[in-house]
């Protein structure tokens, strides 16, 4: 991956991560329930990641074969459990919004944990 798509995907996570993390807080009222929420089950009432995810995927215009390739070239070294049948299309957009929510829930968790540490 080149030097300016890592910036572009960087970009990527960290303004979703934002936008994500301030979301869940203003809907589980408050970060302590936020992170509780989140911890427990990523798409829990209020949380909704993966919903999260395919909003972004479309905000973002890469919600199609070229962007799966973009996030899945910046995400080549993690791991994921993935299983699926289908068009390669699908397949690649599936797997693509699976791996960039597996590290932006990460991502969240590790804000929301700073920002309270920071609060204390």
């Amino acid at each position: 991956m080149e030097l300016y798509q890592k910036q572009q995907f960087d970009f990527l996570l960290m303004t979703s991560a934002e936008r994500f993390a301030e979301r869940i807080v203003q809907r589980c009222e408050g970060q302590d329930n936020a992170l509780a929420r989140i911890k427990e089950n990523r798409n829990a009432e209020g949380v909704w990641l993966d919903q999260f995810v395919d909003a972004i995927f479309q905000d973002f215009l890469i919600d199609n074969t070229a962007g799966a390739t973009f996030i899945l070239s910046a995400l080549e070294r993690r791991n994921i459990e993935f299983n699926a049948n289908g068009k390669i299309e699908q397949v690649l957009q599936s797997m693509a919004k699976q791996a960039f929510a597996d590290l932006l829930h990460i991502k969240t968790i590790e804000s929301l944990e700073q920002s309270i540490g920071v609060g204390a």
